[in-house]
């Protein structure tokens, strides 16, 4: 077969040029944005001693060797929000990171196996205020890229509007029709219950599906298409066994202080009131480990360095954006790589 022509040959960048000046002015407006508020940009290592400890999410991996030949097996950041945390513990209060991280197995119109991901935290604020973050995030980048809509194919949205906040629970009431809480905090039986409600909404399920996985199969099929259609919608409020590092809403134990954000049926965001339980951690990460051991074989270290930090971290919010995403709504870009300067090349 005939190789497409490179990202740098005259005709596909001039291209792809508009789409990236477009970046390099709202990287500019955001930068701005952040600094004016008081946040102090910082740069993060990629390599670490762990990528990061969630399920699904695929790393890569190096040796570092030193002067005297010993190895070590290090890994390049899946986020960086393990080395945040570390500046947060040391005591800086707001810090932002345009981030460069890497996720393997990842590739497609809105996946890189290296992107931008845009990170902030906020020491002793809610993770409302993260909420409100991210409709004025949208704002400046629909303004720096000269835009009144975000779009992607044939969805827009306003990012002047003021987002949609809807809970997890009532986006499966109403896009799946099901009493998504009302199946969690059962005990053994929370996956059969989810499990039959699915099979009733007409969702598809394997026999080996936990109830994560059911719960995202319901997402993805029936929630996330009606997500951040004609304005943005800040989906809030996730079941506790989609924590990951977001702490227990006050008073419930069913609930996290987890959000993500979307624009045109697209995840742009992710953030947490952030978990600063040692032992709720561990556990979290451990049982995470596990499972993806079970499913590929494979499970990632713990940074021990992060757990000492987290002893130390004050109460926090923090966010994770998909810089190259917004970008893409921004301008009207309908593949990822139309949007990253150089993007890695395919054999």
């Amino acid at each position: 077969m005939p190789r497409n022509p490179p990202f740098w040959a005259a005709g596909p960048y001039a291209m792809r040029r508009p789409y990236l000046l477009a970046r390099a002015r709202i990287v500019h407006a955001l930068r701005a944005w952040f600094t004016e508020r008081g946040f102090l940009e910082v740069e993060t290592a990629a390599l670490q001693v762990s990528p990061g400890n969630e399920t699904h999410l695929h790393a890569f991996s190096t040796d570092l060797i030193g002067p005297d030949g010993k190895r070590q097996l290090l890994y390049l950041h899946t986020s960086p929000e393990f080395a945040c945390k570390k500046l947060l513990a040391a005591g800086e209060p707001r810090i932002v990171n345009f981030a460069r991280v890497f996720r393997n197995r990842e590739r497609g119109a809105l996946h890189h196996p290296e992107f931008t991901m845009l990170e902030w935290y906020r020491a002793h604020e809610t993770y409302e205020s993260l909420m409100d973050d991210c409709a004025r995030i949208l704002e400046e980048a629909a303004r720096a890229a000269d835009t009144k809509h975000l779009r992607f194919r044939d969805k827009t949205a306003d990012p002047y509007a003021p987002p949609e906040r809807l809970t997890v629970a009532d986006a499966f009431a109403r896009y799946a029709g099901i009493d998504l809480l009302g199946t969690v905090g059962q005990g053994a039986g929370d996956r059969a219950l989810l499990a039959a409600k699915a099979t009733a909404a007409g969702v598809a399920i394997a026999q080996d599906d936990t109830w994560v996985d059911i719960f995202s199969r319901i997402l993805v099929e029936r929630v996330d298409p009606h997500l951040g259609i004609d304005r943005a919608t800040i989906l809030y409020e996730y079941p506790l066994p989609l924590a990951a590092l977001a702490r227990p809403k006050l008073g419930s134990d069913k609930v996290a202080e987890r959000f993500e954000l979307y624009a045109c049926g697209i995840e742009l965001a992710n953030a947490f009131g952030e978990l600063t339980d040692l032992i709720e951690q561990r556990a979290r990460f451990e049982k995470a480990m596990a499972e993806k051991q079970r499913i590929r074989g494979e499970r990632y270290p713990v940074d021990e360095d992060f757990m000492e930090a987290l002893e130390r971290m004050p109460q926090a919010s923090g966010g994770a954006l998909g810089f190259d995403r917004l970008v893409m709504l921004a301008t009207g870009a309908q593949d990822i790589e139309q949007v990253i300067w150089t993007p890695v090349v395919e054999p």
